[in-house]
C-alpha cells in the first residue's frame, strides 16, 4: 500500500503488488465467485478473474444474446454457466452485475440465496444507496462490498490483456464476517485493477452519476455539439468542423493530457492556443458550474435514479433507446465522424492491405 499526497489530503492506495497471485489464492481460493449478468462489466471482470486462477461461474438468463456470448467465450452450461438463481445459490461471493433496473427486478429472487457468510459484490452503489427506490436491503449476516472500475468492462479486459490495469475504487458497506475488506481488495486486483482507492457506496454513486452525465459523456458531447454547430453555421465544412471539435481532441490532445497533465499541454502548445485557452477556460467553468451544481443536487436527492428506473422499466424502453441512438448516429456530426475515422492512417493502411 502506498500513501499519496494531493495538496493537503493524504490518501492510501492499494496496488497490484500488494496482492500477488499467491495472496489472491489464499483469500479467494476457497471461494466460488458467481457473476450475475454477462454484460460489459460481467464479461470483462469474469474473464480476468478466470485468467487469474479464480473459481468463477456465470449466472445469466437463458436464451439471451449474453448467454450465447458466454458460451462462445468458453463458459460451459451446467458446469460454469447457469441460470441466475442457480448461480447465486452456488456462489459464496455473488457479483451483482445486472443493470440497475435489472437488480431491482431480480432482487426478490436473489435474496433467499444470500445465506450467512456469503459476500454480495457490486460495481456501482446505485441499488444500495437508493434502496428506498430499489428495495435492495441485504441480510445482516453477509458482507456487502464494492469494486468500481473507472471505465467500461471493455477497457477492464483490454488493459488486463495488455498487462496493464484500470483504476478502481472499493468500499465496504457491511462486514459480517470480518473479512469483507480483504475480499473486496483481492477481488479488485483479480478483476484487473492496477490500483484501488477507498470510497463509500454513497460517494461512488454520487460521483459516478455526476461524471457520466457530465464530462465523461453528457457534458462533453454537449460541448462538442455546440462547437460543431457554431462552426457549421459559419460556413465551415463538416470534416473541418469535426476535425477541430472531436478528432484533434481525442486523437492528439486528450492522450497527451492523460500522459502529462493539462499544465504540460498548455506549456507545449502554440502561444496563440496557450493564450486563448488560459483566457477562456474560466468562462466555460463559470458557465458550466451552475449546471453541475444542479446535476449533483438531483443525483443526491434521487431524482436521477427515479428517472433511470422509470425509463428502464418501460416495456418499450429498448425501442425508444434505439431510436435515440439512431438519431445520434444519423446526425451530420457523427456521419462526418465515420468518414474522418475511416481516413485515419492505420485504417487506410488496413484497407489497402
Amino acid at each position: 500500500m502506498r500513501q499519496i499526497q494531493i495538496g493537503n489530503v493524504t490518501e492510501t492506495v492499494v496496488e497490484r503488488a500488494d496482492y500477488p497471485p499467491q495472496r489472491l489464492q489464499t483469500i479467494l481460493g476457497p471461494e466460488t465467485v458467481a457473476v450475475l449478468g454477462y454484460g460489459v462489466q460481467g464479461r470483462g471482470q469474469s474473464l480476468n478473474m478466470k485468467d487469474n486462477g479464480i473459481k468463477v461461474i456465470i449466472g445469466q438468463r437463458e436464451k439471451t444474446r449474453s448467454w450465447d456470448l458466454a458460451v462462445q467465450d468458453g463458459w460451459v452450461p451446467g458446469q460454469t454457466l447457469f441460470p441466475l438463481e442457480e448461480a447465486a445459490q452456488r456462489g459464496t461471493i455473488v457479483q451483482y452485475l445486472l443493470s440497475d433496473a435489472g437488480q431491482k427486478e431480480f432482487w426478490p429472487r436473489l435474496k433467499p440465496h444470500l445465506t450467512a457468510g456469503k459476500a454480495l459484490y457490486f460495481s456501482h452503489g446505485f441499488s444500495i444507496v437508493y434502496s428506498d427506490q430499489t428495495g435492495v436491503v441485504p441480510p445482516k449476516d453477509i458482507d456487502v462490498i464494492l469494486v468500481a472500475p473507472k471505465g467500461s468492462g471493455t477497457t477492464v479486459r483490454r488493459l488486463f490483456l495488455e498487462g496493464k490495469g484500470i483504476n478502481a475504487s472499493f468500499a465496504v458497506h457491511q462486514d459480517a464476517t470480518g473479512k469483507a475488506r480483504e475480499r473486496a481488495l483481492a477481488l479488485g486486483i483479480a478483476i484487473g485493477s492496477g490500483y484501488l482507492f477507498e470510497t463509500t457506496f454513497q460517494k461512488e454513486v454520487f460521483s459516478d452519476l455526476t461524471g457520466e452525465r457530465g464530462v465523461l459523456m453528457g457534458a462533453i458531447y454537449g460541448l462538442w455539439l455546440a462547437q460543431y454547430e457554431v462552426l457549421r453555421e459559419h460556413g465551415h465544412s463538416p470534416s473541418e468542423a469535426f476535425n477541430e471539435t472531436v478528432e484533434e481532441a481525442t486523437q492528439s490532445l486528450y492522450p497527451l493530457i492523460a500522459e502529462n497533465g493539462m499544465d504540460w499541454m498548455y506549456a507545449n502548445c502554440s502561444t496563440t492556443a496557450q493564450r486563448g485557452a488560459l483566457d477562456w477556460f474560466r468562462r466555460f467553468r463559470d458557465a458550466a458550474k451552475p449546471v453541475f451544481e444542479e446535476l449533483y443536487r438531483k443525483v443526491a436527492e434521487g431524482e436521477e435514479t427515479r428517472r433511470v428506473l422509470e425509463a428502464n422499466s418501460r416495456s418499450d424502453y429498448r425501442q425508444q433507446l434505439e431510436k435515440e441512438l439512431k438519431e445520434v448516429a444519423d446526425s451530420e456530426m457523427w456521419q462526418a465522424g465515420a468518414v474522418v475515422r475511416s481516413l485515419r492512417p492505420e485504417r487506410a493502411a488496413k484497407s489497402k492491405g
